[in-house]
């Protein structure tokens, strides 16, 4: 079943409408919990600030110049042969939906404070040293939100197989993990922030 709070619908290129195709075309998103429907995203102050920036740009530097772009290929010729003006059409709807999700993500997002978090138990912000129980290695990871992973870092998300599994585990539990290697068990060695 479809979700319809992950679907966009956008104007389809004037190339496309030629050979009879609809007048209008979904976009669906690869990764649902992104969409602006999704449920609160937890991240820290400096990430959602930079959220803010990135919109403001989208906003005031890429939508003008993309509107630009639309009025330059307008201005030479006739639309229906005009491919330069359905790459610009075509450039703006997916610049639109990048600012109406960015526009969710920041309406859902909420601040986590780090001196508020409970070390009990893993949750978003701490960070978890672990050790595989199969190859006995430790790793250390940060749990974060989607927008805030980075695997080089050392921050994963807490919607990625290893961060769910790990969500409310206390020290010296194990969690099952169920990833496209198999499955796999991490011990609880430490909680920190």
């Amino acid at each position: 079943m479809i979700d319809i709070s992950s679907i966009f619908f956008l104007p389809l290129p004037h190339s496309m409408q030629r050979f009879g195709y609809q007048t209008e075309a979904l976009l669906f998103f690869s990764t649902p919990k992104e969409i602006i429907m999704s449920g609160i995203q937890y991240v820290t102050k400096e990430t959602l600030e930079s959220m803010k920036k990135e919109l403001q740009h989208m906003k005031g530097v890429e939508r003008p110049a993309s509107s630009r772009a639309i009025a330059e290929a307008r201005e030479k010729g006739d639309l229906k042969e005009n491919a330069e003006y359905d790459a610009a059409k075509e450039a703006q709807g997916m610049l639109e939906a990048k600012i109406a999700q960015l526009e969710g993500l920041i309406a859902t997002a909420r601040i986590v404070d780090e001196s508020n978090i409970d070390t009990s138990k893993v949750s978003i912000l701490t960070k978890v040293k672990l050790t595989n129980l199969k190859t006995k290695k430790q790793v250390t990871y940060q749990i974060v939100s989607e927008k805030e992973a980075d695997l080089k870092a050392g921050k994963i998300s807490s919607t990625s197989p290893i961060g769910k599994g790990l969500l409310g585990k206390q020290v010296g539990d194990v969690a099952e993990v169920t990833a496209p290697a198999g499955l796999m068990k991490f011990k609880v060695e430490h909680i920190s922030v």
